[in-house]
């Protein structure tokens, strides 16, 4: 009974009308928005509206949550699921928001020694229900669409991996055919992405993607959505798993 109504609800929220404040935000904070096609911002804007009654925002360090925050993350984390029908983060329940940079503590194991470091972050994705964000990196990153950088969409590409139980970079596909070439095609990129980094080469794709497999897929998540053309061009096949898996093609925005 609760997912009947659940998806009512959905259905109707995806076909109100937009808030034109909402309109301007978009245009405004989130540069990529604009250059969708009119079906894919219509779209988006139902997500949006589904997205803001789902999810539960909160401010921190003294920052107050407005319409301007809400949409402007929603947007840049919906982009991500555009094209997957009822699929809006499931396990995703709140958003946390902080004015700028963050502390958290980090717990780092070798052998059987445990030790904790304070370091400084912009974003945040942990399992299972919970993303952090820097309200102006996430504003930045929506008002620079072309520099590759983008936190919402690295964190929200998290959520994604994380929907199978763990970061690991494959997030769930759909058959096994799709886990073989996947497999395949981001084993070969990320290793080679490590060897130009262990020589101290220029690469496209960010050095914090060799990281780990999950650090590698939010990086390249966030350069298939901000720099489509040039990722192609250095990675053709990489483009296509992401193109496969997000089921869009920034590259006929442009």
């Amino acid at each position: 009974m609760f997912n009947r109504h659940k998806k009512n609800i959905r259905k109707e929220l995806k076909h109100s009308a937009f808030n034109p404040q909402w309109i301007l935000i978009l245009q405004n904070n989130v540069k990529i928005y604009n250059k969708l096609p009119d079906e894919l911002k219509h779209k988006l804007q139902g997500l949006i509206n589904v997205f803001v009654h789902e999810k539960v925002f909160s401010g921190y360090n003294g920052i107050e949550i407005t319409d301007e925050i809400k949409v402007t993350i929603s947007a840049q984390a919906c982009l991500l699921v555009l094209n997957k029908g009822d699929y809006l983060y499931p396990h995703l329940k709140n958003i946390y928001v902080y004015p700028g940079a963050f502390k958290s503590i980090q717990t780092k194991a070798t052998g059987m020694l445990r030790t904790e470091e304070e370091i400084v972050r912009i974003g945040e994705s942990w399992q299972r229900g919970q993303v952090i964000l820097s309200w102006y990196h996430s504003k930045d990153g929506g008002l620079h669409e072309t520099d590759g950088h983008n936190v919402v969409f690295h964190e929200f590409a998290h959520q994604l991996d994380d929907e199978d139980g763990a970061i690991d970079g494959t997030p769930i596909l759909n058959s096994a055919e799709n886990y073989a070439s996947w497999s395949s095609i981001f084993t070969r990129e990320y290793n080679q992405l490590r060897e130009k980094i262990a020589k101290n080469r220029k690469t496209l794709i960010d050095y914090y993607g060799g990281e780990s497999e999950g650090e590698f897929f939010a990086v390249v998540t966030e350069l298939f959505f901000e720099r489509p053309e040039i990722f192609k061009k250095s990675h053709p096949e990489l483009y296509a798993e992401l193109k496969g898996f997000y089921q869009l093609d920034p590259c006929e925005w442009l």
